[in-house]
């Protein structure tokens, strides 16, 4: 079952893609309930790759596109009702007279955004749009209802549409020693042994345990 039954339910996104332009990290999950589709056939939108339009054609081979890919990273929450824009619209030409995708040239008109990437630890709050070719950074927490029409940087909070910077979720020197300790990337049983920390701590006794627990031992 890619669906959830219950708004307290999550699905490893890990566990459900079947798309091979999807990749998923550890224990990244998707609350997706209260929405219609699953997280491949409503979340992420026109993105070429899953089981059906893999049967219906494949543009990679007929038309020579270069796809772009979805990349998330370790423990991303993404709510219900996030809607992930991907490579499927891109033939909408706005410096031609129509903006019409007529199939006569369409195999001429696509071009890639990049892949769009959700970094380690990052948060898309319920019902927020990611546009494509976006880098939502590590930590970043992106508000409910939100339009993300720009790259998000690290641990930094964003909401509204288009979405804007509302604050920096730590001081510049902490977010440098987050980014620098990686937690997310850790083994899961060091990350366990660090989760009072994690979840409570502040960034210096993470950054203690870090250089005690990790850097000591390399």
């Amino acid at each position: 079952m890619t669906k959830c039954n219950h708004w307290s339910e999550t699905k490893y996104i890990k566990d459900i893609i079947t798309n091979p332009l999807i990749e998923a990290g550890d224990y990244s999950y998707y609350s997706g309930y209260y929405s219609s589709g699953s997280f491949e056939d409503g979340c992420v939108r026109y993105l070429w790759g899953d089981e059906v339009s893999r049967q219906l054609f494949n543009p990679i081979e007929q038309m020579g596109w270069h796809l772009d890919k979805l990349l998330i990273g370790n423990y991303v929450c993404i709510a219900s009702g996030v809607t992930i824009l991907m490579g499927g619209n891109h033939n909408h030409q706005m410096d031609s007279i129509s903006v019409y995708p007529f199939l006569e040239t369409i195999a001429d008109t696509y071009e890639p955004r990049g892949d769009t990437i959700i970094k380690s630890d990052a948060w898309l709050g319920m019902n927020a749009m990611i546009m494509p070719g976006i880098t939502i950074g590590e930590g970043a927490i992106v508000a409910a209802g939100s339009v993300v029409t720009r790259d998000v940087e690290p641990y930094t909070v964003v909401g509204g549409n288009p979405a804007k910077p509302i604050k920096k979720r730590f001081n510049e020197k902490e977010i440098e020693q987050l980014l620098s300790m990686r937690w997310y990337d850790w083994e899961r049983p060091l990350i366990e042994r660090a989760l009072p920390i994690i979840t409570q701590g502040s960034v210096s006794d993470l950054y203690d345990f870090y250089q005690q627990e990790v850097l000591a031992t390399k």
